[in-house]
Parts: structure tokens; sequence; C-alpha cells
């Protein structure tokens, strides 16, 4: 049996937590980033841009490389067509994938159901399945200019968290500045998934409420989704290393 350090233990125990975003436009660059972070980074996401870009083929060839893929597409349609989308995802072998809580409870109990079902069918580990609150580019002002909700947005996003666990997500992606107070309120056995993590070293770009992987782990976040820090980076092998070591010394 292979005996790690107690500083290499360390390491990939900081490393299970991060999600690089693989906002990345073909499969090529996808792929180089994949096989250079790995290991220790075992968990990698597709969204949007890379997924139109190239289509569910990225998800196999992915998996080729033996890492783990959170889908980012968040699905929000009526409640046929998300349940019907996260059939296809279950049999795709993603690890994780996320709905708009603004989609309602239909729409998210159906996506649970179906999940499920299809992969007790096909003997497969069903994915985490997680719940969108309210993206993190998005500030009070803007959340009720988009949403028209007179809910303060602190509070808007304990009433998706709750909607979450009350229609069987297995957790939620939101801001690490909800994370702690989220946690108190729904309990240690949910997911929490933190987009806007920048380290100390670098700019936050178009979002709005952001912290440090370090303290958003202290919140109680379960993963750290970050993305242009390291893939924007000249070595992202390099950036990632930085992140580490600042997430260790903590």
């Amino acid at each position: 049996m292979l005996n790690l350090s107690r500083e290499q233990k360390t390491i990939e125990q900081l490393a299970e937590k991060i999600i690089v975003a693989l906002d990345v436009d073909n499969e090529e660059d996808a792929y180089m980033l994949a096989n250079r972070l790995s290991p220790p980074i075992t968990f990698f996401k597709i969204g949007l841009k890379l997924f139109v870009s190239c289509g569910p083929r990225v998800i196999n060839g992915l998996k080729k490389i033996g890492v783990r893929i959170f889908l980012d597409l968040k699905f929000h349609d009526i409640p046929n067509t998300v349940a019907s989308t996260a059939k296809v995802a279950v049999e795709h072998g993603v690890d994780m994938f996320n709905i708009h809580l603004s989609g309602g409870r239909e729409m998210a109990l159906r996506t649970v159901e179906t999940a499920k079902n299809i992969s007790l069918k096909l003997g497969v580990p069903c994915p985490l399945i997680l719940g969108v609150t309210v993206l993190t580019s998005f500030n009070q002002k803007m959340l009720q200019e988009m949403t028209g909700s007179p809910r303060e947005l602190e509070e808007h996003v304990f009433y998706l968290a709750h909607m979450a666990r009350e229609t069987g997500l297995d957790g939620i992606i939101a801001s690490p500045l909800e994370a702690a107070a989220i946690r108190r309120e729904i309990g240690n056995d949910f997911v929490i998934v933190t987009p806007g993590v920048r380290p100390a070293w670098a700019a936050s770009g178009d979002q709005q409420r952001i912290m440090t992987p370090s303290r958003a782990l202290e919140k109680g976040a379960s993963y750290l989704v970050i993305g242009r820090p390291i893939i924007e980076h000249p070595s992202p092998r390099e950036a990632t290393e930085k992140i580490l070591a600042e997430m260790g010394r903590k």
C-alpha cells in the first residue's frame, strides 16, 4: 500500500474540494487542462460554453481521462423537459448536475425521481443533483429587478435552499457568503457548492459575492468551483499549486 506523507494527504484532501471550471471552447484545451491538473485535481466542470462548442462527446472524453464531471447547464424548463434531460445526463455518466430552483418544486421533484429511477435501472450511482439559488453575479438590486422577489437576497437563498432539501435534491449552488448560514439552517448532510471563489492574489472579475478558498471552506462549503484564476493563468498547474498552498496555510 502506498504510504503518503501527512503533507501529501493534506494536499489531496484539499484538492478533492476543488472543481475546476473548464470554461474553454474546444475539446483539446479541455483535455489538456484535465491532464495537466489531474492529479491532484479530480473534479472538473463542463459549462455552457464548452458544452455548446463540443456537445456531449466532451463528457465521454473527460471520463476516459478518469476524472469526475460536474455538468453545469442549470436546467430550467417545464418539469417534463428537465426530467427527460436529467435522464440523458445520468446516461452520460456525469457525477453532478444542476437545475435552477426558480423552475419550481414540481420540476425539482420530477428531476430527482427520474434521475434515481434511471440510475437504478442502469445500476449506476445517481449523480449529485444540486439546485441553483441566486447567481453569484447578482446583488440585492439585481435580484429584485430580475425576479421581482420582495425578499432580501440572503432570505431568498434560504427559501430556495429549503425548497431543495424538501424536494430531495442533494444540495445547492450558493455564494460562499451565504454558506455558513445555510449550513446552520439545513445541516451538515447537505452539499454546498460555491462559485465566486477567488484566491487572495486573483481579480474578482464579474463576481459580486466572492470569498477566498480557505474562508469558503471555513464557512461550510463542500466544493469550490474555481475557473479563471486557474485556466487563464500562464501556468494552470502553478496556479493550482498556489491555491492549494494558500488553502493549506489556514
